[in-house]
């Protein structure tokens, strides 16, 4: 194994089925419409590294036996992808260590105001996130790291490519908009994890058509689509996308 990644989560930030056991136009008899919000794992065989602490965290780790990583990379602090923050306490309480947590730095100061105690030590409560500013290069372990900033509504969210031996994962979830920087950062990788919230066009995210125009564009091996809404039915998609698109479900794992 060079790389191997999980889909924790990837539904939109209100998951899938919806409360009110809302599931919209996805087949509930099928169990890969069941979605929780978006969050990845990125392994090498040395390195674990989170992306995104979910609202769900704590379920998606117990599903998927994760009870320890190396690092947390924060895309950006809207809620779907970072109210699970506080499940990282039980990581830290196997270590004794503050786990690396990285973010853009507007994202991280975000963070550290809304979760003060998670940074700072308060009492008799230590710190469990170790806040550090994302920028290029980044070597997390065994793991080499770059970004991109996505545009996203009225703020960006951090775009990743991930590479160890020769082998890539890139994950671009939360943007509305393509730029030439983002087309560059995601070309020719082996697995890409992009958003596509819907069929219909939405003001900050990524539907379908833009999302298949990038992957025709940036040509990787497989691509994943994520952050999905209840309308995204997996059986239909599967039976109109191309081979080498896919929609991801959660649990599902990809060595490269």
């Amino acid at each position: 194994m060079a790389l191997k990644l999980t889909i924790l989560g990837c539904g939109t930030s209100s998951g899938v089925p919806r409360i009110g056991n809302d599931w919209g136009n996805c087949d509930p008899n099928e169990p890969k419409n069941r979605r929780s919000r978006v969050s990845i794992l990125v392994e090498s065989p040395t390195t674990r590294i989170l992306v995104d602490t979910s609202p769900d965290l704590r379920n998606q780790f117990l599903d998927n036996r994760i009870d320890q990583i190396d690092a947390v990379i924060w895309t950006h602090d809207h809620a779907d992808h970072c109210h699970g923050i506080d499940d990282l306490r039980a990581l830290f309480q196997k270590t004794r260590k503050p786990i690396a947590s990285y973010a853009r730095p507007f994202a991280l100061e975000s963070l550290k105001r809304r979760f003060a105690y998670a940074f700072q030590r308060h009492n008799y409560y230590p710190s469990i996130c170790e806040g550090i500013a994302l920028e290029n290069p980044v070597a997390i372990g065994d793991i080499s790291l770059s970004y991109v900033d996505q545009p996203h509504g009225g703020i960006t969210s951090a775009g990743l490519r991930f590479e160890h031996q020769g082998n890539s994962i890139c994950y671009a979830t939360d943007f509305g908009e393509v730029t030439a920087e983002m087309r560059e950062l995601y070309r020719k990788c082996d697995l890409f994890v992009v958003d596509a919230l819907r069929d219909k066009p939405h003001p900050t995210h990524a539907h379908l058509d833009m999302t298949l125009t990038l992957v025709d564009e940036v040509q990787p091996e497989l691509s994943l689509l994520t952050h999905m809404d209840n309308s995204m039915d997996y059986n239909h998609l599967v039976s109109i996308l191309p081979e080498h698109v896919r929609p991801a479900y959660d649990g599902y794992m990809k060595e490269i």
